[in-house]
């Protein structure tokens, strides 16, 4: 289950700088990039079997010290760019905590069979009558 929006932000660093891009002036006097930094090991709000799946689906996205980067710097607004990246690593959080169900595997009907092989039969049966009996 995942936890409340304000538990997540207490295991996160927000790191703010210049940002490259559109804003004119602004670019050179503002730091609107904003980097989330989220740490799985000291999030309180996930249990150990979270944490575990976690680590294993983020794998790819986590650095040398076990640390979560998301970057935003897509508004001329720290505080939107802020926001955006909170919302990334909720989603992310939502759809890595997912568990697909296992397949049950089903046997085929046998009327689906028996149609299958009436089907074979007639084609067969086609074929045959096509031939040229004896010259």
């Amino acid at each position: 289950m995942l936890p409340t929006r304000e538990e997540i932000l207490r295991s996160v660093t927000f790191k703010t700088s210049r940002s490259g891009g559109k804003g004119g002036q602004n670019v050179n006097k503002v730091s609107s990039k904003v980097e989330l930094i989220f740490d799985l090991e000291t999030a309180a709000s996930f249990s150990e079997d979270e944490k575990v799946l976690l680590k294993s689906r983020l794998e790819n996205r986590l650095d040398a010290e076990g640390l979560l980067h998301i970057v935003s710097q897509e508004d001329r607004s720290q505080l939107l760019n802020k926001e955006k990246t909170i919302a990334k690593l909720i989603d992310l959080l939502k759809r890595s905590l997912v568990v697909q169900k296992k397949r049950k595997p089903t046997k085929i009907p046998k009327a689906v069979i028996e149609k299958r092989l009436k089907n074979k039969a007639s084609t067969a049966e086609k074929k045959k009558n096509r031939k040229i009996v004896g010259f």
